[in-house]
């Protein structure tokens, strides 16, 4: 930030509104937390303010010390106000340079301290899951494989995160909810975590199956980090950031709706066989359909996924029926009415999702497990249009 005037009566600076607004309440703490440096003393007056900027309902001033080392800064906001649309404030009123990285505010009152909203963890909470998917579909893959998921990227102090542009869904992630956090929010919801790992497949490029071992000894680290004990190397980086104990992951994905793809058996096999060798307990998921005829590679579970409009969706309820009663259950990990019949939800989205779910309850005996996708959405920025199970803006 470059202040050009000395002495600006009311300051001048930069703003971020966060997400379509922050919702700030009276009594609250939040707490700050950046680095800054600047090559002159100069003290700074970081506040919450209404989205014109005129309703001020909180301000702390920060001293800067005039030195070319970035200095971290902590301090907490207590709200004088309410504001559903506010935004934070960075200003000066003398003349001169000051650099910014890794600017953070958060209420305090986070679940668990763990960094997440209180009440839509709560909504979580109601739904009593047995078990997280993590971190998903398409995200895992990328467009191209420059900008998949990566889980080293995703652990160690947030600041330092490199963070990655999701090519799929066209925004930039600081990565702040990493491998960790998973694993964290997993154990927070006594819920099972499945952890979905990149197989060298995005959506426009492959690795070949010659070429795929630095990926499997990637997810065998991964597996180290969260089962590891405190003293090995990778448990170790665990442990360093307040976990000693493993987490237990018993369930992973081998990529995300890869079947057919030119690489995806000869990696799938890959990883299979190392991670049986080395965890023997865990169950490994196939992307491949074996709902109508049986799988041709090894697999515990294989997953389904399916989104169509409501009709269609209402006549799948029997799809199970037919299928065999042995060889790899079923993991109906997303399935949605979407487009048209979707909208902002609907009574007829949710008739055809609910005869779809008698399905699944009727054979259950071979569909072992199911979850809705999306799970959340942002009222604001609905990029694809599911009737998504919460619905959310800043406020609620």
């Amino acid at each position: 930030m470059e202040v050009l005037c000395d002495e600006c009566p009311a300051g001048v600076g930069i703003y971020n509104p966060g997400f379509w607004g922050m919702n700030i309440e009276d009594g609250k703490t939040y707490n700050l937390v950046m680095y800054v440096k600047s090559a002159e003393a100069a003290d700074l007056t970081v506040s919450l303010a209404s989205s014109d900027g005129l309703q001020k309902l909180a301000s702390v001033t920060v001293p800067v010390a005039g030195t070319s080392n970035w200095t971290k800064v902590e301090q907490k906001l207590i709200a004088k106000g309410t504001n559903r649309t506010s935004r934070l404030e960075i200003t000066s009123n003398k003349k001169g340079v000051v650099w910014f990285d890794q600017v953070s505010l958060m209420p305090s009152d986070t679940f668990k301290g763990h960094g997440f909203r209180t009440e839509l963890i709560s909504m979580l909470l109601d739904l009593k899951p047995r078990f997280l998917r993590f971190p998903g579909g398409c995200f895992v893959e990328g467009e191209w494989l420059r900008n998949a998921f990566r889980w080293r990227e995703s652990i160690g102090p947030w600041e330092e995160r490199p963070g990655h542009f999701g090519d799929v869904w066209h925004y930039w992630t600081d990565d702040g909810l990493g491998y960790y956090e998973f694993l964290q929010l997993s154990e927070d919801l006594g819920a099972a975590p499945i952890w979905v790992f990149n197989n060298g497949i995005s959506h426009n490029d492959e690795v070949s199956t010659a070429a795929i071992a630095p990926f499997v000894k990637d997810v065998l680290d991964s597996l180290e980090f969260a089962r590891g004990s405190a003293n090995s190397t990778w448990g170790s980086v665990r442990a360093a950031m307040g976990h000693p104990e493993p987490f237990p992951v018993k369930y992973v994905a081998i990529g995300n709706e890869d079947c057919g793809k030119k690489y995806y058996l000869g990696n799938y096999l890959k990883f299979y066989n190392a991670i049986r060798e080395s965890y023997p307990d865990i169950q490994m998921i196939s992307n491949c359909d074996g709902s109508s005829k049986p799988l041709d590679h090894p697999a515990d579970l294989y997953d389904f996924h399916v989104y169509t409009d409501s009709k269609t969706l209402f006549n799948m309820k029997g799809t199970f029926d037919k299928t065999s009663r042995t060889g790899p259950k079923a993991f109906v990990s997303e399935y949605a009415v979407w487009r048209t019949d979707a909208g902002r939800g609907s009574l007829l989205g949710s008739l055809a999702e609910a005869a779809f779910l008698t399905g699944l309850e009727k054979n259950s005996d071979i569909v072992q497990m199911a979850s809705y996708a999306p799970l959340f959405v942002n009222d604001n920025d609905q990029t694809f249009v599911s009737t998504s199970f919460f619905r959310f803006v800043s406020s609620c």
